[in-house]
């Protein structure tokens, strides 16, 4: 197995002598500090005023929005220029964030409002995150691709760091409206170091309107479903997103609540997730992957990020309750930084957009059955045996991916042997 490039001195010229790795660097630096933000003060105000059950309402609402609309605005993707793409999206969750900001102020907790608002912004996230996941891979060689990848991972993991931190000071010092603030602000200049972005190609157009539409709808998710490794890669992920998304989003406000701790707690919790991922970004998946191989980290930390999610819901401790939360964070990223390259330059250019979206959206799919799950456990059992149980259920259906047809040979494959691997092994798919 060949080791993956990283040398710090490559990674510092690839900086240096690439401005649009620079914006795009930024550009989700900003977006990820302010979504990380948003994920603690939308929760805490939702689960402090509605309590467990209103928290579910609202994961499921999100989820169920995006399955439909990650895979309608998909075809626009492979055909709109990422730029416009990127800063239209951003633009209107930056109008969100004001709305949102707008009822905090006139202190008007109103959970179906917040829902409505919520599904806008699931829209606006579904058409940007596709383009921003395959901007790079337009704007840069194939062999830089690795390092940018991993510099992306580390930006996320920092501002992943920081943006739950500064939300929690926020809810801390100004209230919900102070975080609110925060948020909407970041990402209005999120939107302006986007409008930097250079050009990327746009697509000709052999048939216009509806009819197009339509037509890269089905090719991308048929595309997906007819490679055998594609699939079952998905649906492994399927699987271990239904567990993994709750006990990384909406459980850990619940845990928080229920172990007496301020709004301030689960700011710091959520940085102790991201501090752990930035901890993989930067120094664990490439130590990991030259000692043992993609294929064994791929499996392994998937497993093991599952146990520590499940000591994090048994325990009753803050502090063992965050040395859990890292050391998923951890595993997280070293397990989603392998493959990570491969699976973007395997995919042909024309349909990485359609084919990200629709592994979007199988995972929104899992994403909305989670949430309903967990309010259902709920209404049994304590916050402590639900997320202890949604831990190991995670790590249960990692090991599926031990079935997926031919993941171990495409994982020992080289970054100079992947390049179009999935139209040269599957011709057919991609007439």
């Amino acid at each position: 197995m060949r080791g993956e490039p990283g040398a710090p001195g490559r990674i510092h010229e690839i900086l240096r002598s690439n401005r649009a790795l620079r914006v795009v660097l930024l550009t989700d630096f900003l977006v990820r500090l302010a979504e990380l933000g948003a994920m603690v003060v939308l929760p805490w105000w939702i689960t402090s005023s509605g309590g467990a059950h209103a928290i579910a309402a609202f994961g499921v609402a999100l989820a169920v929005t995006t399955f439909i609309a990650a895979p309608a605005v998909s075809p626009f993707g492979d055909r709109i220029c990422k730029r416009r793409q990127i800063t239209w999206g951003l633009a209107c969750l930056s109008l969100v964030a004001a709305m949102q900001l707008a009822l905090s102020l006139a202190s008007a907790f109103n959970l179906a409002a917040l829902m409505m608002l919520a599904v806008v912004q699931v829209l606006a996230t579904s058409f940007v995150d596709p383009a921003r996941d395959a901007v790079l891979t337009e704007l840069l060689p194939p062999e830089q691709l690795p390092e940018a990848i991993r510099l992306r991972k580390t930006a996320q993991a920092v501002s992943g760091v920081l943006g739950p931190l500064l939300a929690g000071a926020a809810i801390s010092s100004a209230g919900v409206t102070g975080g609110l603030c925060c948020y909407g602000g970041l990402m209005c200049i999120a939107m302006l170091a986007a409008s930097r972005l250079p050009r990327t190609p746009v697509l000709e157009l052999p048939v216009r309107g509806l009819a197009l539409w339509w037509r890269d709808l089905r090719a991308g998710l048929a595309a997906k479903w007819l490679m055998p490794m594609e699939r079952g890669w998905t649906l492994v992920n399927f699987a271990v997103w239904i567990f993994q998304g709750p006990a990384v989003g909406l459980l850990i406000p619940l845990k928080v609540h229920s172990l007496g701790l301020q709004g301030s707690w689960l700011g710091v919790s959520l940085g102790a997730l991201s501090f752990g991922v930035l901890l993989g970004s930067a120094v664990g998946s490439q130590r990991l992957v030259n000692h043992l191989g993609r294929y064994r980290v791929r499996v392994g930390l998937g497993l093991a990020e599952g146990l520590a999610l499940a000591v994090v819901g048994f325990v009753t401790s803050p502090a063992l309750m965050l040395v859990g939360l890292a050391a998923a964070g951890f595993c997280n990223a070293s397990m989603g930084l392998v493959g990570a390259t491969h699976r973007a330059l395997a995919v042909p250019k024309a349909y990485r957009v359609r084919i990200f979206a629709a592994g979007s959206m199988t995972t929104q799919v899992a994403g909305a059955i989670g949430p309903a799950l967990v309010g259902v456990a709920l209404a049994s059992y304590s916050v402590k045996w639900v997320y202890t149980a949604w831990g190991l259920l995670m790590a249960t259906c990692v090991l599926g991916l031990l079935a997926v047809p031919r993941l171990k040979e495409f994982l020992t494959l080289g970054h100079d042997e992947i390049a179009d691997w999935y139209r040269l092994q599957y011709p057919t798919v991609f007439k």
